[in-house]
């Protein structure tokens, strides 16, 4: 269940919400009792892995070949 934060109480109390955050709990910011926003952690990115698409990708022979003339005409908006 969130926690349900007023507006008044989180301006002096921030730093400590975003504990809270980065700890997994969710933090609701309310104005006069009504829910306004929410507080959530950043989920951390897992670094690029290298290679992950080897041999799952497939570049045609022909892929950087000269298009045909009506092809590029159109390509170029001739």
């Amino acid at each position: 269940m969130a926690k349900i934060v007023n507006m008044h109480e989180a301006k002096s109390t921030l730093s400590k919400l975003v504990e809270e955050a980065e700890a997994g709990e969710e933090i609701v910011l309310a104005r006069a009792g009504k829910p306004v926003a929410r507080l959530l952690p950043l989920l951390a990115r897992a670094p690029h892995k290298l290679g992950q698409w080897r041999g799952k990708v497939r570049m045609a022979e022909d892929f950087d070949a000269p298009l045909p003339d009506d092809v590029l005409r159109d390509w170029e908006g001739g």
